[in-house]
């Protein structure tokens, strides 16, 4: 079969070089610096991951006309997968937890993906063993293997670090992020701390699944993170801490975050915040604090974030 080398739509040029944006406390008089990654086009970080795994297998002659691009997600990568699929002519499926909220499944599909729902009994790794059984019946199937594919860190490493650091003019003494595949820690990490050796590189995860932390997964409402998998990527960063946030705190703060800031994001962005604002407490009021704002509310209507 024909390998492809198709050229970028448009649409795809709209990923990445997002804005950072102050975020002031007055409360505890500390300024945060926050990426704006619900900016990207699908309304995710994941459309970085998305775009850069799709064309490296373009490249490697890994995609063809009758490819099926596979992945098991909570989510945002399958929203961002099913964006570029159809900008690129792709066909994919999507595995998802039936935890997820409906309003993934509806993104995925309004973008003409697939989606197939499995009872995660074993978190992630429920998915990923059928997506790997799939694809050994297949051989359609392409695996982006998001949770374990070194391009997501690079990418991150290559690109949102580089921007993060030219955006803070080379000033960050901590970078805070919460995990899902590992790559935005792990990539960011890696650029942050070739400029500075002593950048603190900082994980946020829920309170009820702080697996980092020895703990036992248990259910939470920060979608997106810790499903109860610590993936391969992750456990290649160098980090120096972990900041455990509650489900009910990061949805105070996301609702802050729209309320007084006017940002719709994410129950993800608010968890992120508030382990970021804790890190620029301790670290005192010139520690230039940087975190992620991952993706837009839009997909959180039945979550509860929109509750009450």
């Amino acid at each position: 079969m024909a390998t492809l080398a198709r050229p970028r739509p448009p649409v795809l040029s709209l990923i990445g070089n997002t804005a950072l944006i102050p975020l002031h406390f007055a409360e505890v008089d500390r300024t945060l610096y926050a990426k704006a990654e619900f900016l990207n086009p699908s309304g995710s970080i994941k459309d970085r991951l998305a775009l850069c795994i799709v064309e490296d297998a373009e490249s490697r002659g890994l995609l063809h006309d009758h490819s099926i691009i596979l992945e098991c997600t909570s989510g945002n990568t399958g929203i961002s997968l099913a964006m570029v699929g159809a900008a690129k002519g792709y066909r994919v499926h999507i595995l998802m937890s039936e935890s997820a909220s409906i309003e993934r499944r509806h993104l995925i599909r309004q973008f003409g993906g697939e989606v197939q729902l499995f009872k995660a009994t074993n978190g992630y790794a429920t998915g990923i063993d059928l997506s790997r059984e799939m694809a050994a019946r297949d051989p359609r199937i392409f695996l982006p293997r998001q949770f374990e594919n070194p391009i997501n860190a690079q990418d991150h490493e290559e690109y949102t670090g580089r921007e993060i650091l030219s955006q803070m003019h080379g000033l960050v003494d901590a970078f805070v992020a919460g995990y899902g595949t590992g790559g935005t820690l792990t990539g960011c990490g890696r650029a942050l701390r070739a400029t500075n050796p002593k950048v603190r590189i900082l994980a946020m995860e829920p309170a009820e699944a702080a697996m980092l932390s020895g703990e036992m997964p248990c259910c939470h409402s920060i979608e997106g993170v810790a499903g109860g998998y610590v993936p391969p990527l992750l456990r290649t960063a160098q980090l120096d801490g972990v900041i455990k946030v509650s489900s009910a705190d990061a949805i105070a703060m996301t609702r802050r975050l729209s309320r007084e800031f006017g940002l719709l994001v994410g129950t993800s962005s608010g968890a992120n915040v508030i382990a970021a604002l804790r890190t620029a407490v301790e670290m005192g009021p010139e520690a230039r604090v940087v975190t992620i704002l991952c993706d837009r509310a839009e997909r959180y209507y039945s979550t509860k974030l929109f509750a009450n």
